[in-house]
C-alpha cells in the first residue's frame, strides 16, 4: 500500500499544464440615451409605458354632457372676447386705450409709443398681471 500512496503523491505533485482561454469583455449599453442602439428606443418606451400606473379618475369626476357643453361654450365665449380685445388693440381701427370687464376679470390697455401696456386684474384672486406688447415699427 505505501507504493500506491507514494505513486499517488508523485502524480499529484507533478506540474499540470492547463491552457486557459479568455477574451476581452466589452460593455454595450442598451438605452440609446447612453450610446445604445437607437432602434431600442420604441421598445424601451413601450416597457416604461406598460409599467406606468394607470391614472384613474375619482368616482363622480366624469362630466355629464351638459357640463361638457357648458365648458365648451364658456371656452368659445372667452375666445370670442379675447378676439374682440385683440381687434380693439390691433384691428383696423385701433384704440389708444380701453377697458373690458367680464366676470371677475378687468382688462385695460393703453397704447404707448413703442408698446401696448396691458393690465389684467383678477378681482376674485386679487392679482394683477401686466404685459407689455411691443409694437411693430416700420420705416
Amino acid at each position: 500500500m505505501p507504493v500506491k500512496v507514494n505513486f499517488l503523491i508523485a502524480i499529484l505533485s507533478m506540474p499540470v499544464s492547463i491552457t486557459a482561454y479568455a477574451q476581452d469583455l466589452t460593455y454595450t449599453p442598451i438605452n440609446p440615451s447612453f450610446g445604445g442602439n437607437p432602434f431600442n428606443s420604441s421598445h424601451l418606451l413601450g416597457i416604461a409605458t406598460a409599467q406606468k400606473p394607470e391614472k384613474k379618475t375619482p368616482a363622480g369626476a366624469e362630466q355629464t354632457e351638459s357640463q361638457q357643453f357648458l365648458q365648451q361654450l364658456q371656452a368659445r365665449l372667452l375666445s370670442a372676447l379675447a378676439g374682440q380685445v385683440t381687434d380693439a388693440i390691433f384691428g383696423d381701427n385701433p384704440q389708444d386705450h380701453g377697458t373690458v370687464s367680464f366676470g371677475n376679470q378687468i382688462i385695460s390697455f393703453e397704447r404707448g409709443l413703442d408698446a401696448v401696456h396691458l393690465t389684467v386684474t383678477d378681482l376674485a384672486a386679487g392679482t394683477t398681471t401686466q404685459i407689455d406688447i411691443p409694437l411693430l415699427q416700420t420705416q
